[in-house]
């Protein structure tokens, strides 16, 4: 599955812990997603499996069927977005209503202080917009918004600096959690 370039990780292991996924995942497509991310990307591992193989470890990893077929397309549905054509930055962003709906005014103003630091570009902002309306009622609230950014800046060639810059927001949360 070649959706996302292997990243370097930082010391993951520092704040890996038993009860994290017993935590932190409910089975959404989302926690899938974060699931297949830090198994498989921040791990290192040598080789992300092909589809076939990957759904038959997230389901051996507890995850229902029909999650997994879920997250599966919608990390096909993320390798098709690097055809996308680019955009200006001098554009201004209205959310639609569904988006408005969908997306809670805590996470758009997130993603407009991504976009402002430089993290994140107007593309790659319409991009996890995109990723966030098509997970479908899972409730994203920042700290998952920010494993969703590092996925699609992780998809995205040429962005090692903003992927490190978004890891490190990611992992920070991590860092506050008792050993």
């Amino acid at each position: 599955m070649d959706t996302w370039r292997r990243i370097p990780a930082a010391d993951t292991a520092a704040w890996r812990h038993d009860s994290f996924y017993g935590d932190f995942m409910t089975g959404s497509v989302l926690d899938i997603l974060i699931y297949v991310f830090d198994q498989y990307m921040l791990a290192e591992v040598p080789e992300v499996p092909e589809r076939e193989a990957l759904a038959a470890d997230l389901e051996r990893a507890g995850f229902g069927r029909h999650n997994v077929e879920r997250a599966l397309d919608w990390l096909a549905d993320l390798a098709d977005e690097r055809s996308r054509p680019d955009m200006s930055s001098r554009a201004l962003r209205v959310f639609s209503e569904e988006e408005l709906e969908r997306i809670s005014t805590a996470c758009r103003g997130y993603l407009l202080q991504l976009e402002q630091d430089g993290i994140l570009s107007p593309l790659q902002r319409e991009i996890v917009i995109d990723r966030l309306v098509a997970l479908e009622g899972d409730d994203v609230d920042i700290d998952r918004l920010k494993w969703l950014v590092l996925m699609v800046l992780s998809s995205q060639p040429g962005q090692e600096q903003a992927c490190a810059r978004m890891e490190h927001l990611v992992l920070e949360e991590f860092d506050a959690l008792p050993n």
